[in-house]
């Protein structure tokens, strides 16, 4: 490392001392002056953003606040009645769990319990999923499963080695809205499962949900176990410190103060309004440098953990989701976005990493370190080395090799992984998100084109029903496009709609030399 290229990682290395974590821009090409360029772009999102932690509307069109930061610390909700309803969640989250795993609260036959199986989709998902495999230890008291999509197989595969568990297994079904069609047909499918078993299911159900939702209401009407709420001022990808993360995380037995403790921390870091010591606003702005403000390059995420795994797949909603956005806060067509990807290292450097140094220009990286590499004792497996230190070396060899040919990188360090650093982590990354999408001047709350695509779907089902109806009324075989013309439907559209019928709801199919000549019939 030359003088200069040392002076610039002191200039640019940031390290809040007292929690640990550091981030290092030293490795992104910027100019010297970049600072003041943006200086008042930063400034203007660091305001916005204390607006919006104050209780400010964030979606006017659906006039609802964003409050994701008020569940680390109840104390800055807007209202008594938030503050009193937060608090009061987290007290009966963690008496629910007490009362489990003191046996007071058991599964069928007063069999103790030992198994979860959360049914979410999105941001209901993935949030719990990355606490669960980041925290994982062997001696947790109960165990968790997912149904995260709506794919039979995939039900299956969760299904099968729980149906002789299912007696000591609590089902949460975690909708916000209760319509989310994969949550629906998880929980439909697990209800069969119980039934089929001779379990009575609704006393082993528990509803994360909206107030006065239909899933909500169901469970009031089936006498469900307990219900928790879902807010509507917490988005589905911010939501891992509400009831929809912390539920399943106090039944593990996992540390949820600790994680809600590190969100806080960062928190109180990245409100500064010194923009060199607010690590997520360097993040915001280091992702405008990479891309230009247009999100020209990918985002690569590479943690050097195989705890942090998912982690990748987590910020891919959160940054995705938050920042994928045709309009901008005017309403001008921006098509803003930042596409992100990655695994783990060192996997990556025997996978896509050859690219990354050699191929196309096209991304950014940000490394994930975790300084501490077990907290077992480690064999030496080569002279004084452990496989922890080939892990360091790796990371900060595919660095420099990457650096040395014109790729830019970011690399964020944490002591060790556990609780804190987690909520640390993905507080650094909700809080830099929300500074980027102020930065190019889009809502990064709502998500308009998630709801197009459900939508769209609902219009696939309704023309499959009208299909089937058309077909089994018809005295002869149909092609795709006589039904089509008799529906006024895109014939491509009903053509993979017969596909689908033929492959599993055993309508006919008889091929011609073109999908135009193919015949169906029921």
């Amino acid at each position: 490392m030359s003088d200069s290229h040392w002076q610039k990682f002191q200039q640019f290395y940031l390290r809040y001392t007292d929690i640990g974590i550091a981030i290092d821009i030293s490795r992104m090409r910027f100019d010297k002056n970049f600072l003041t360029h943006f200086a008042s772009k930063a400034d203007h999102a660091i305001t916005a953003m204390r607006e919006l932690e104050a209780g400010a509307i964030a979606n006017p069109d659906e006039n609802r606040m964003v409050g994701h930061y008020w569940l680390r610390d109840a104390a800055l909700a807007p209202t008594p009645e938030l503050r009193e309803e937060i608090t009061q969640t987290g007290k009966e989250i963690r008496a629910f769990a007490r009362e489990v795993h003191e046996g007071k609260i058991t599964g069928a036959h007063g069999a103790r319990i030992t198994d979860v199986l959360s049914i979410g989709i999105g941001g209901s998902a993935l949030g719990p999923q990355l606490v669960a495999d980041a925290l994982w230890e062997k001696d947790l008291p109960i165990r968790l499963h997912f149904f995260d999509n709506t794919d039979p197989d995939g039900f299956e595969k969760v299904l099968d080695p729980l149906r002789e568990h299912l007696a000591s297994t609590l089902v949460l079904v975690i909708s916000k809205s209760g319509g989310t069609k994969e949550s629906r047909n998880g929980m439909l499918v697990a209800q069969a499962a119980f039934e089929k078993a001779g379990i009575h299911f609704a006393p082993q159900f528990v509803a994360i949900t909206g107030k006065d939702s239909a899933l909500d209401q169901t469970a009031i009407r089936e006498h469900w176990l307990r219900r928790f709420p879902m807010w509507d001022w917490v988005g589905g990808r911010t939501s891992v410190m509400s009831p929809v993360g912390l539920v399943p995380m106090a039944l593990q037995g996992l540390d949820i103060d600790a994680f809600l403790e590190g969100a806080k921390a960062m928190d109180a870091k990245t409100r500064s309004d010194d923009v060199p010591e607010n690590a997520a606003m360097l993040l915001a702005l280091m992702w405008w440098v990479a891309g230009d403000g247009k999100g020209k390059k990918d985002m690569v995420i590479l943690p050097y953990k195989d705890r942090l795994l998912l982690f990748s797949r987590y910020l891919q909603q959160l940054i995705m989701e938050s920042l994928g956005k045709e309009l901008d806060l005017d309403g001008k067509s921006v098509h803003q976005g930042i596409a992100v990807y990655g695994n783990k290292g060192s996997t990556d450097q025997h996978a896509y990493v050859q690219q990354l140094r050699d191929g196309i220009n096209n991304f950014f990286v940000t490394f994930l370190e975790v300084r501490k590499s077990s907290s077992r004792p480690q064999i030496k497996v080569e002279k004084e080395f452990t496989s922890g230190d080939y892990l360091q070396g790796f990371l900060r060899g595919t660095r420099s090799a990457l650096y040395e040919n014109q790729r830019d990188s970011i690399t964020i360090s944490i002591p060790e992984l556990n609780a804190f650093t987690l909520g640390a982590l993905i507080a650094l990354y909700e809080r830099a998100v929300g500074f980027y999408g102020l930065l190019v001047h889009i809502n990064a709350y709502h998500q308009p084109g998630v709801e197009a695509g459900k939508k769209a779907a609902e219009a696939v089902l309704t023309l499959q029903e009208r299909t089937l109806d058309a077909l089994k009324k018809a005295s002869l075989p149909a092609t795709a496009e006589a039904l089509a013309l008799e529906l006024h439907a895109d014939p491509e559209e009903v053509f993979h709609i017969l596909q689908h019928l033929a492959a599993n709801e055993g309508i006919q199919q008889h091929y011609g030399r073109t999908p135009a000549q193919d015949t169906f019939h029921a």
